[in-house]
């Protein structure tokens, strides 16, 4: 079992930053990576930003450049630094672990 706790969320106008946290805990060497997907209202839920056990990184297309996912194995966080936020990057965002999902922050951008 994997447990998965973010932070970080709240409102910011656009062109700001937010930087989320997800603090890990259990067997979540077992799963190699860990990541951040997002559901913005009215839309499925998407693919923000993965991080494996080597910290190589990907991003969606649409954050490359904007978002940084970071790792620290010793303390089982990941975080997202969000900057240059974008009223389209309203959603909440949710951190991945194998099959286990945390329970969300909510992210809002104001134009």
């Amino acid at each position: 079992q994997v447990q998965l706790v973010e932070s970080g969320g709240g409102m910011v106008q656009a062109g700001g930053s937010l930087r989320l946290s997800c603090a890990a805990s259990g067997r979540i060497v077992s799963y190699g990576s860990m990541g951040w997907y997002r559901q913005a209202p009215g839309k499925e839920r998407e693919f923000v930003a993965r991080i494996t056990s080597s910290y190589y990184t990907y991003y969606a297309d649409s954050v490359k450049g904007r978002f940084t996912i970071s790792g620290d194995n010793a303390k089982n966080t990941v975080y997202l630094q969000m900057n240059s936020l974008k009223p389209e990057d309203t959603a909440i965002y949710y951190c991945v672990n194998g099959p286990f999902w945390g329970q969300g922050t909510q992210v809002t951008v104001s134009s």
